[in-house]
């Protein structure tokens, strides 16, 4: 608990006079007498010991925050958990008039080709930026960011060139953890190397497909959001046909994604028909693996254990969208929240998960896991019901304990009780044997869709 909070507690937000109240009640006192610790006691423990950080006021115009919708505390704990500037102002700065914007319209467009060229290893034609308007979890302006890559060579397949939507697992709560930071300003300590285990990009620019990256967690950082990841998916792709009309505007479009990365896969397919109708005839088909499509599932697998820090950074980046849940972090929580932890990739966010320490001691509620709110979060981010109007490819490693494949095979059911025509595949190993073992189908099953080759159905 100690080497946590002295983890935790380092680079902190700027120190003022009086803690601000974030609107939440305290824990009820625990019955009298002695007894093995209750987690209410535990919890009411930390807050006697670790005080609340003291946070500087948010800023009444902030568009990350919106603070006129909070009490002064809650706003002043957002803000202060929002990701920090990476100093490049493509990717800080709001736009501003987003209000006038339609969703995929065009914010800013910038040539990082010179940069790019040398991380993607296989020779490009061009690798353009797009900045664009999207909406986030609330269906509120927000932008998002893009990377498309063009291959060299003329297309010489039927219709226009295809493109391959590659929604890579970020997993982070710094913008510099992007994979348009790495395209733009070279390889860094922060570079994710997923894309180059599973080389989706390389294969589909050897191909002769157009390849586009998105950096679907938005400028919050909402790490493990879907509707977030799935609006900025599908704004990608509405960007793309808004910026090359002539060469990519009829262009059939796939996606693919691993773990963080089917999420967002997942996110997009599950929202298109409702958010983006017209990309229904656009997007041919979307193969997703390691799915974790509920996470009422992940509440138990991941919480515990060595995958407890990475569970909490996903919880802290929900809670960016849904202050609610920021609402229900005791001290130390908060602390956390406002950390270097709060900017950083999941190989630094996870360190925490070294103590295996339940994610339950950082809330101020009783049983916050299965709790009310819990429930509402689980519901809203499993998106039920709500139907892909396009084929499905869905894996998941047989042997999986952090990401049981009983969420995949719920998905997949789901989808065929819909009438989806989809495809599921039980593949060997747990989650990063498993990334390796369903890729060659998953990708094999993507080309056909872009081939034009009618989705088999095995529903």
């Amino acid at each position: 608990m100690i080497g946590w909070c002295a983890i935790v507690g380092h680079g902190a937000a700027p120190a003022f006079a009086q803690p601000l109240d974030t609107g939440t009640a305290p824990i009820p006192p625990g019955p009298p007498g002695i007894s093995l610790p209750s987690l209410p006691d535990i919890q009411r423990w930390i807050d006697e010991v670790i005080p609340a950080p003291v946070l500087t006021p948010a800023q009444a115009d902030s568009p990350l925050v919106d603070a006129a919708a909070l009490t002064p505390g809650l706003a002043a704990l957002r803000a202060a958990a929002m990701p920090a500037a990476i100093g490049d102002s493509f990717v800080d700065d709001w736009p501003d008039g987003l209000d006038a914007v339609d969703p995929g319209g065009i914010v800013s467009v910038r040539d990082v080709t010179a940069t790019a060229a040398p991380t993607l290893i296989v020779p490009v034609r061009q690798v353009l930026q797009l900045k664009y308007r999207t909406n986030d979890s609330h269906d509120d302006p927000s932008y998002g960011i893009a990377s498309l890559i063009l291959p060299v060579g003329y297309w010489t397949g039927a219709g226009e060139r295809p493109v391959v939507v590659n929604n890579l697992p970020i997993d982070a709560l710094g913008r510099d953890c992007n994979p348009s930071y790495t395209l733009a300003h070279g390889f860094s300590r922060a570079s994710n190397f997923t894309g180059y285990i599973l080389p989706t990009t390389q294969l589909a620019l050897l191909r002769g497909y157009a390849v586009l990256i998105t950096d679907h967690e938005g400028p919050r950082m909402a790490y493990a959001e879907p509707i977030v990841a799935g609006h900025a998916v599908l704004d990608a792709v509405r960007a793309v046909r808004n910026q090359l009309p002539d060469e990519l505007g009829d262009s059939k479009f796939g996606m693919i994604g691993y773990s963080g990365g089917a999420i967002a896969t997942n996110g997009a397919v599950k929202l298109m028909s409702e958010y983006a109708p017209e990309l229904s005839d656009v997007v041919v088909g979307a193969a997703l693996g390691g799915v974790p499509a509920d996470f009422s599932l992940l509440a138990h697998s991941m919480n515990a254990n060595l995958a407890s820090g990475v569970f909490l950074g996903a919880v802290f980046g929900i809670g960016r969208e849904r202050p609610e849940i920021l609402a229900r972090m005791n001290h130390l929580a908060q602390w956390a929240a406002v950390s270097v932890l709060n900017s950083q990739c999941s190989e630094v966010f996870s360190i925490p998960g070294v103590l295996q320490l339940p994610i339950d001691i950082a809330a101020n509620i009783p049983d916050p896991l299965n709790s009310d709110l819990a429930h509402e979060i689980y519901g809203i981010t499993r998106m039920d019901g709500k139907k892909s109007p396009v084929p499905l490819f869905i894996y998941n490693g047989e042997q999986e304990f952090w990401v049981p494949a009983v969420g995949a095979k719920n998905l997949y059911e789901e989808q065929c009780s819909l009438g989806v025509p989809a495809v599921y595949r039980s593949v060997f190993g747990e989650h990063f044997i498993a990334a390796a073992t369903g890729f060659p189908e998953s990708l094999t099953w993507l080309d056909q869709r872009l081939q034009g080759i009618p989705a088999p159905n095995e529903c």
